[in-house]
């Protein structure tokens, strides 16, 4: 557990590191617009450069302080006071354990790494060098997720028997990360229910409180997206696709990245990522014709879930259940369920309220929900930019309990993701025990 750690910066501003300026690494930089007076990146490392110099030109952040390898910056002298780690899911491992070694406070990007025995290891030299660890699950920063977690805690339905939660991915976003994409396969990234649903895992044990999970099974499926599916006369690239096949495709890349992206004055994500220039049609479609994100879905060797079931039973006996589904309308737009033994919890993500239904009134409650922060660090419902501005008073201050993903917290619940997989893979239940062995 983390005792004390003296800021290395002015009493003033909190300073970091951005390790991996992807998406997510610059979206955390740019928490630094937000608090200009508070917070300074002084230091980045990425070796795409046109990714460095997006955070280096964000930040200001002069020539001799931005690298290629994350390595040269932890080879010196410790000289900020924390470090955002945001390299792929692979790579968290390495440079969390050596930043802790370094005693830098660490954001680390979700999930904590793709192994049992790696998210173990990054918790214990954590600890070891008396350094505070943050993931980022950052639903639990979200007005709806906190709302629900005060009713529960308060007793607003009683003792929580069952929850139900369905994380819909939405058809495009999957066919985008999880077949074309940075994870669509498991040997290099992670299993889908890891990269895309430790968060809604997480979300089950937080809501579950006190009662811990203790035994796990899962079921999944690649549906679809293979050469079995594919269309007659398709290409191996959707711009040479017959337009008869792509009108009828919704996987199209030529819909999801030009009609409906850049042509649709959509330059952000998922767009972004297709090129390392400003998005416009010339170099989305050289992107589409070059890159893997032109490729035909049902060419691909993608190999992770495309939908998954996980059922875990909490101490006490009460149960949950989690449905991870790529193909969706609704795009990450959460369905919770929970069932009290004196009533009920409904929320839908994006609306304004959740419902409660008490059984001893036999009223309905409208909880109407605190608004989401708006901007550039608007995702995830608000949740980036509360969890940068929790984490910065955390350091600053040096008061770490306003913090909810600590080391422990988020280890406990990346081993039930880590129990799921093992359970789908051996076709059987999964249990838990006290010392957080399997068995």
């Amino acid at each position: 557990m983390y005792t004390g750690n003296k800021m290395t910066s002015n009493k003033d501003k909190t300073t970091a590191i951005v390790i991996g300026a992807g998406m997510r690494g610059i979206g955390y930089a740019y928490f630094q617009n937000c608090k200009p007076k508070e917070f300074k990146v002084i230091a980045a490392a990425d070796p795409k450069e046109y990714q460095r110099r997006e955070v280096q030109n964000l930040c200001d952040i002069p020539d001799d302080m931005v690298f290629q390898d994350w390595r040269e910056i932890a080879g010196r002298d410790k000289f900020a006071d924390c470090v955002i780690i945001c390299t792929q899911d692979q790579q968290h491992k390495d440079p969390a354990i050596a930043f802790a070694k370094k005693g830098y406070h660490i954001l680390l990007e979700k999930p904590m790494a793709t192994t049992e025995e790696d998210c173990r290891e990054i918790v214990r030299v954590c600890n070891e060098n008396n350094v505070f660890l943050t993931v980022c699950h950052v639903l639990r920063y979200t007005p709806w997720v906190k709302k629900i977690k005060e009713l529960i805690d308060r007793g607003a339905i009683g003792d929580v028997v069952n929850i139900q939660h369905l994380e819909p991915v939405g058809y495009w976003h999957f066919a985008h990360s999880y077949v074309r994409g940075n994870w669509h396969k498991e040997n290099e990234s992670s299993p889908s229910l890891l990269a895309k649903c430790c968060h809604d895992i997480d979300l089950l044990c937080h809501w579950m409180g006190d009662k811990k999970c203790q035994r796990v099974s899962s079921f999944g499926h690649l549906s679809h997206f293979n050469k079995q599916n594919k269309p007659k006369n398709a290409a191996s690239r959707c711009l040479d696709c017959p337009k008869d096949v792509q009108r009828q495709c919704p996987y199209s890349a030529v819909k999801i990245y030009i009609e409906n992206g850049v042509k649709s004055f959509n330059r952000g994500w998922p767009v972004a990522v297709l090129t390392s220039e400003p998005p416009d049609i010339e170099n989305i479609t050289e992107a589409l014709r070059t890159g893997p994100y032109g490729r035909c879905v049902y060419d691909m060797d993608n190999d992770v879930m495309s939908q998954q079931v996980v059922n875990m039973q909490f101490s006490g006996g009460a149960t949950a259940s989690m449905s991870m589904i790529g193909f969706t309308e609704s795009v990450c737009c959460r369905e919770v369920n929970v069932f009290g033994t004196k009533g009920e919890i409904r929320y839908r993500d994006g609306r304004s309220e959740i419902l409660q239904v008490d059984f001893v009134s036999g009223r309905r409650y409208h909880h109407e929900l605190e608004s989401e922060h708006s901007g550039p660090l608007s995702g995830h419902g608000g949740g980036d930019y509360c969890l940068m501005e929790h984490f910065l008073h955390a350091i600053h201050h040096e008061d770490f309990s306003g913090i909810q993903t600590g080391a422990e917290e988020t280890l406990a619940s990346h081993l039930v993701v880590f129990a799921a997989e093992k359970a789908r893979k051996e076709s059987r239940v999964v249990t838990i025990n006290e010392d957080m062995s399997f068995s």
